[in-house]
């Protein structure tokens, strides 16, 4: 397989990382075109591979005949795009126009509606890409859509949970919380920030069976969530993500009845996020500042610690999974399906903090599955789509090894009402 990486952030320099180092005589992976529009970034990841397979160039993301023509040069077969989902639709486009593979983290962003956003869903995540799904079936091509950690392996454990652990599943919970700590650092993002403004700023979405897709308020139901330790009990709270909009697809005729995704946002990281919604610094739309045209959440993404170099600083663990319950044998079941990473070991073996770590060896995974012909189809699919053994299987050899542990039946007020209630 030749593959043409579309940023080399964090995530990327990690999935660059985490191939060379899992594939080392080539048996897959043939070439890696290792793309960003910052070339001294990208050269500086494929420079520290120290491995033959691996070319940087620079790319323009939002330019779709750019990245179709850097596609062309080196022939490739395959586009990961691991840029931010705001380039989402042009890296999608060029790589159905170019016949290619393509694979993404995130799906296409949503729109909320403007004149009652926590009432009335409008453009849902992912919307944009379904759309297209016949038209990359016809022309036999296969878009494989959310690929991370969440969306991603989480997916693919609701598959595994589907076809091995229960008889029916009724409801596919994500949930996701850590302990770590930044030191020296009062705010710091530990995934992209400008995905992590759009995540939480806007209405998270809930699917139940009787009502579809519905829209709540952002930071709103926060539950406690029992985790393996060392992470423990953690408060989390609705955040707009994309499994919510592709499990019900799949499973909403195996019995599915809601879905729903909570993550782990402290409180005062919640005060730092809407104290830059209430100042509008969240958005995106671009305002006039002495004569130059800035989109303020470029600003504050632009002035923050890059998430890519504060690995060293971060001490502590991250738990990523999916709380599935349903009926086996005729009994109620609960399990948490999770994998648990550990900043320092993420720092030592790959040289990328714990979260884009994290992220990033679940497309790796993938692509050795598509590059040996193990998983395959046409359409735009997610990974629940495939057969969800051969990725469980691989996730021990790459040292991100999967957990699973029995859940007590209801435990969420560990916490003060009166607090749970505020949110903050």
């Amino acid at each position: 397989m030749k593959i043409l990486l579309v940023g080399s952030g964090g995530v990327g320099t990690a999935i660059a990382s985490i191939a060379s180092k899992n594939d080392p005589k080539g048996e897959w992976l043939e070439q890696m075109v290792v793309s960003d529009y910052n070339q001294s970034r990208a050269e500086e990841v494929a420079a520290g591979l120290k491995d033959k397979r691996f070319i940087a160039e620079k790319i323009d993301a939002g330019n779709k005949a750019e990245i179709i023509a850097l596609a062309k040069r080196y022939d490739v077969d395959f586009i990961m795009n691991a840029c931010d989902p705001v380039f989402n639709m042009p890296i999608f486009e060029a790589a159905f126009e170019t016949g290619c593979t393509y694979m993404d983290m995130a799906m296409s962003l949503s729109v909320r509606d403007e004149k009652d956003p926590y009432g009335t869903v409008a453009l849902k995540l992912g919307d944009l890409q379904y759309a297209k799904d016949e038209e990359w079936k016809k022309k036999n091509l296969l878009a494989v859509c959310g690929s991370g950690v969440e969306p991603g392996m989480v997916n693919v454990f609701a598959r595994y949970a589907d076809d091995h652990l229960f008889d029916e599943i009724h409801e596919l919970n994500v949930r996701d919380a850590d302990n770590l700590v930044v030191e020296g650092l009062d705010v710091a993002f530990g995934f992209s920030i400008w995905t992590t403004i759009e995540e939480c700023l806007n209405p998270p979405v809930i699917w139940e069976k009787d009502k579809g897709w519905f829209v709540t308020e952002s930071f709103s139901e926060p539950e406690m969530f029992r985790f393996p330790d060392p992470v423990g009990d953690q408060e989390v709270i609705n955040v707009e993500h994309e499994e919510v909009l592709m499990l019900p697809r799949y499973f909403k005729d195996k019995g599915l009845r809601r879905a729903t995704f909570k993550f782990g946002v402290d409180r005062d990281m919640r005060r730092v996020l809407k104290t830059l919604e209430a100042l509008g610094l969240d958005k995106t739309e671009k305002v006039m500042v002495k004569g130059v045209s800035v989109s303020p959440r470029d600003v504050v993404a632009a002035c923050s610690p890059d998430p890519a170099l504060i690995g060293d600083r971060m001490k502590g663990q991250l738990s990523a999974g999916l709380w599935v319950k349903g009926l086996k044998d005729g009994k109620e079941r609960s399990v948490y399906i999770y994998q648990l990473v550990d900043n320092e070991d993420c720092m030592k073996r790959y040289g990328s903090q714990a979260v884009v770590a994290q992220t990033a060896f679940n497309p790796v995974i993938m692509m050795e599955l598509l590059a040996k012909g193990i998983w395959k189809g046409s359409g735009v699919n997610g990974p629940e789509n495939f057969p969800a053994e051969p990725f469980m299987e691989r996730m021990e050899s790459y040292q991100f090894p999967a957990g699973m542990m029995e859940m007590e039946s209801e435990y969420k007020n560990a916490l003060d009402e009166e607090n749970l209630k505020t949110g903050f």
